[in-house]
Parts: structure tokens; sequence; C-alpha cells
């Protein structure tokens, strides 16, 4: 396991507890209140362990090298885990949406709002902080499953918010059905975020190409570092997980040596591993007779 993959490892790790501090704390401030924006809070509460424990055995799997089996290695078990997560987010949805309409049949003013909402308080500061770390640091290396358990953890905040408000405006206004109904809004917003998360994933499942500004830097990697080539053509790109896979073709004069077109793929390689941090290259020679068409590169 190397050194990115340890801290993501250690950084999922450290969301199981985290979690479930959060889940007991949620918890206590419905049991004082009663309130069903709050339970509701705490349900979601619930898929964030869930999906704690499976960030963590996720990327920890993620990380092993490559086999017989899986010559690519094993990044797109990160896919699966955020694709699972997702599912999570709109269960979780669902399971509010459905305590939120009971409610509004026979709407209650919830008991000891201050510590509840305290409490509650106290809870969505602590997912903050964590939802920034998690995906500040995912993003940093490229993890899919450490930004979705960051993007999950971020939806519970917005659903706690929600819930504040909503708390807050039943007991100014005294109209006890302002509870149940922000924490349906609430679901709506968390429904969204579940899809993203989701279709983000399957992107990655199906091999999408990187994003437009990634392949353009690529391309003028190329472009600046190709002296001695002729052309290169047919450019593919692939995300797995954290690494991003580049495949080219490389036009160079029938005269040039292996060794020659070895040592310009070593440059070409070095310059894309510039812009794109671990980036796997697979370079393709090929003789001058060859149709050029695709990246141009620029050559003296």
């Amino acid at each position: 396991m190397g050194a990115s993959d340890g801290i993501l490892h250690r950084l999922a790790f450290w969301g199981i507890p985290i979690s479930i501090l959060v889940l007991g704390l949620k918890l206590v401030a419905w049991y004082v209140t009663g309130s069903v924006a709050l339970l509701s809070d705490g349900l979601e509460s619930t898929v964030n362990v869930i999906a704690a424990i499976m960030a963590w055995v996720v990327v920890g799997y993620a990380a092993k090298p490559a086999d017989h089996d899986h010559p690519f290695g094993h990044y797109k078990a990160e896919y699966i885990s955020a694709v699972i997560e997702g599912v999570l987010i709109v269960v979780a949805a669902l399971l509010i949406v459905q305590e939120a309409v009971g409610a509004l049949m026979k709407p209650t003013m919830p008991g000891a709002p201050v510590l509840g909402l305290g409490i509650n308080t106290i809870a969505s500061v602590i997912n903050a902080g964590w939802a920034y770390v998690l995906i500040r640091v995912g993003r940093s290396h490229r993890s899919p499953a450490v930004i979705a358990d960051g993007q999950h953890v971020l939806s519970d905040v917005v659903t706690s918010g929600g819930v504040l408000v909503g708390l807050v405006l039943a007991l100014a206004t005294g109209y006890a059905f302002l509870d149940p109904a922000l924490a349906i809004v609430v679901a709506v917003n968390i429904l969204y975020q579940g899809w993203k998360v989701i279709s983000n994933s399957i992107n990655g499942l199906m091999d999408r190409a990187i994003d437009p500004e990634e392949e353009e830097a690529v391309k003028r990697a190329i472009s600046k570092n190709a002296d001695g080539a002729l052309n290169a053509h047919h450019l593919r790109t692939r995300k797995a997980g954290r690494v991003t896979f580049i495949d080219f073709d490389l036009v160079v004069p029938h005269a040039m040596t292996v060794g020659e077109a070895h040592c310009i793929c070593d440059r070409l390689e070095d310059a894309i591993h510039a812009v794109l941090p671990g980036a796997q290259c697979e370079i393709h020679v090929e003789p001058e007779s060859e149709k050029s068409h695709g990246v141009r590169v620029v050559t003296q």
C-alpha cells in the first residue's frame, strides 16, 4: 500500500467513529424533543455509519496491487462503493419523506427545543468539518469513494441545517406543520445529491473520458515534448478510481532506432505525469507511413 493509499485508508477509518458519534448526538436530540425532523436527520446519519464502514473496506481493497486476475489494479472498486453510497443517500431521503408525511397528518410541537437544537448543532458542526476534510483529501488523491463519502456527509449537513431552520420557524410561528414540511423539502435536496453521486460513479464504471480541461493539458504536454516524432494520434483516456489511463499512437521516422523512440516516450510520460500525477501511459510507436490524424505534435 503506497503513501497515498495509506492516507486514504486511515482517513476512511476515522469516518467510522465520527459517524457513530454524530448519530448518537442526533438520536439524543430527537429523544429530548420528539421532533420528526430530528428523527429524519438521525435516520440519514444511520446511513452515514454504514457508508463510512463500506468506504473504509473499499478504499483498502482498491489499494491492492495489480495481480493476474486484475492486471489494471482494483481501483474501480471505489466506484462500486460510491454507487452504493448514492443509493443509500436516496434510501435515507425516502425514509425522511415517509416520516415527514406521517407527521404532517398530526403535527405536534417539539419539546425541549433549545436543548435539542443545541445538540443537533454540535453534530452539524462536526459533520461540516469532517465533510470538508473528506472532500479536500479525496480530490487531492483522486479517490471517488472518499469524495462520495464527503459529499454524503455534506448532504447530511444540509439536512441538519434545514431541520434547524424548520424547528426555529415552527417555534417562532406556532405552526407545528413547518417541522415535517421542511423535512420533506430537505429530502428532495438529498435525493438530488444522491443522484449526482450515482451518475458520477456510473460514468467512471463506463470508462468515461477525462475532463476536457485535463485532456487539453495532456494534448499540450504531448505537443511540447514530442520533438523528433512526426505525429501523435488516437488519444484515448479513461479514469479508474484514483488512476487515469492515457494511451495514444506516436508516429516516428522509419530511420529512427528503437532506443531513440523509447527516449521520446519517456519524455512524453514525464510531461503527462507533470499535468496528471499518477497517470498510467501506454504509447504505441508507429512508422511514418501511418495516416496522420488526431493530436498534432510540434517537431523541429
